[in-house]
């Protein structure tokens, strides 16, 4: 007899305690669930139980998703949930070897040009909010994720050092901070008393939704001040190594997109320069 959905869901709900236990976002935790559930629905209405979940039962699913002509991006991503999914079952050879099409990926990088760059740092000082200003800068002059932003504590800052602790359950990584991070930290830290380091009026810890929300103001995007940070290290002469280390890049490839970027933007230039270059025969 078939399972209704009331007597499985109690094993979704305890893989999104165990992603919160990995500190994971609140919006990612709510898409995965969403997700698991749809398959959830699908796995039930041919009979079969997610809790003896079958290697076949995935490649299927996908399959069924290729032919409902869902795009090649939104495939990988379902596939990376239920990798993640079997990952918390302790069954990670169910996804092994999966069929799956080759995302194609844009080496395209947002990142904010010099002029942008100064644009934004002038209209939020204009703005006179010392916590935005201090937000903008961490964000552009240390590159962490929004999510590591707004989990920062005092005891992730060391002002003495210049230095910025992302601390995760499975690793930390250290991000030394630029003399203006610095000064802002100083300052916006001297006018709360909170363990949390960025809090709204009301003395909570400030939310994703908040960071997103403030920065649309000024048209830009906690990911794009992170491209901007990489590209800038990137284009500095930073070492592609050191860039991954304190990007928190898992996959070094994600790095060295940056470098191919640079690499194309000088190849640009150089057409350009030589195709508008009067030369003497």
């Amino acid at each position: 007899m078939k399972k209704k959905s009331s007597e499985v869901a109690p094993l979704i709900q305890d893989f999104c305690d165990w992603l919160q236990e990995q500190k994971k976002s609140p919006n990612t935790i709510k898409t995965y669930k969403r997700e698991l559930e749809k398959y959830q629905e699908w796995l039930q209405e041919r009979d079969v139980d997610i809790q003896g979940l079958k290697k076949m039962d995935i490649q299927s699913y996908i399959y069924y998703l290729e032919e409902q002509q869902k795009s090649i991006t939104t495939i990988d991503k379902t596939a990376g949930i239920i990798r993640t999914f079997a990952k918390y079952l302790r069954k990670p050879e169910l996804t092994f070897g999966l069929e799956l099409k080759p995302v194609e990926k844009s080496i395209d990088i947002d990142t904010l040009s010099v002029t942008e760059y100064n644009q934004l740092l002038k209209d939020v000082k204009e703005e006179d909010n010392l916590r935005n200003v201090t937000i903008v800068y961490v964000l552009l002059h240390t590159g962490i994720r929004v999510s590591e932003l707004c989990n920062l504590n005092r005891s992730h800052i060391n002002l003495k050092k210049h230095e910025l602790t992302v601390q995760k359950i499975d690793e930390q990584r250290v991000i030394p901070l630029s003399n203006e991070a610095r000064e802002y930290l100083q300052i916006y830290l001297d006018c709360h008393g909170h363990e949390a380091v960025f809090v709204s009026a009301t003395g909570e810890r400030l939310s994703e939704r908040a960071v997103q929300y403030m920065l649309k103001k000024y048209n830009v995007t906690p990911q794009k001040l992170r491209h901007t940070f990489c590209q800038r290290l990137i284009d500095n002469k930073v070492d592609v190594e050191t860039v991954s280390r304190l990007a928190g890049h898992k996959d070094i490839n994600v790095t060295k997109k940056y470098v191919k970027v640079q690499m194309n933007k000088r190849k640009v230039e150089a057409a350009i320069n030589d195709a508008f270059t009067n030369k003497i025969g």
